[in-house]
């Protein structure tokens, strides 16, 4: 349980780092941020592949994973713009 807990932050942290990196701008927040975003993001972008069925093996710390889990947190980057605007 503590492994699975310290694996969905490190991917939380990969892809809310390449969220940032990807998405155009200045996007605040430090470790604690970014890795909340990137948890937030593999919930979300997990949850939209496995509905619409692209990535249903995207599992964990897997490039699929990962892939998953970036699109998720961009997703919610431009979410999260586009309200605090």
């Amino acid at each position: 349980m503590i492994v699975n807990l310290i694996s969905w932050m490190l991917l939380g942290l990969v892809a809310g780092f390449l969220a940032k990196v990807i998405m155009p701008g200045r996007q605040r927040g430090g470790f604690l941020a970014t890795m909340v975003l990137g948890v937030i993001g593999a919930l979300l972008g997990g949850y939209i592949s496995q509905v619409v069925g692209i990535l249903p093996e995207a599992d964990g710390f897997s490039l699929g994973g990962i892939i998953t889990a970036t699109i998720g947190a961009l997703l919610f980057l431009v979410v999260h713009r586009a309200l605090t605007k």
